[in-house]
């Protein structure tokens, strides 16, 4: 399966804000050893190789954005709308769960822990949006804390499409 995440840096420049991304994004399919993979491999939009994946998937994008442009905005509301969206399904499966199982009957319930698992994930299919560091931004303050970083570097955001 593909979807769309984001990685929101700090750089300088365009080229430094794709290569700060693609080191989260490398992190986030094994490129980093230091951490699982949650994802097998990803494109970012300057890769026009793939007939799958990137701009053969979902069209045009913008390769790196500033987040303060119209351009930035457009990408960061479409995570955020996705971080929201997978937050209330995944919550609306786990209250379906306790509403109906007992104790014992969710021990057992794998879909059940596995709703559990994805509402508390900070990496992985779950989540849209990633700080410079690789975690998952999951709630609004999180999201805020990026956007109002006292930084002297402009924010970028960055998208890429994964595969898992």
């Amino acid at each position: 399966m593909h979807q769309l995440i984001y990685a929101l840096v700090s750089a300088p420049t365009p080229e430094q804000a794709l290569s700060r991304a693609q080191s989260v994004f490398d992190g986030l399919t094994g490129g980093d050893l230091s951490q699982a993979p949650v994802f097998d491999y990803y494109v970012t939009f300057d890769d026009d190789s793939s007939s799958v994946a990137g701009p053969a998937r979902w069209g045009d994008r913008p390769t790196v954005a500033r987040v303060d442009s119209a351009a930035g905005q457009q990408l960061l509301d479409s995570g955020w709308e996705a971080t929201e969206r997978e937050f209330h399904r995944t919550l609306g499966r786990v209250r379906e769960s306790l509403a109906e199982c007992s104790d014992e009957e969710l021990m057992g319930d794998a879909m059940a822990r596995h709703a559990c698992r994805t509402l508390g994930a900070y990496r992985g299919p779950s989540v849209y949006l990633y700080d410079e560091h690789g975690q998952g931004i999951r709630y609004r303050e999180a999201l805020d804390r990026v956007l109002d970083a006292d930084d002297e570097e402009p924010l970028w955001i960055v998208p890429a499409d994964v595969h898992f």
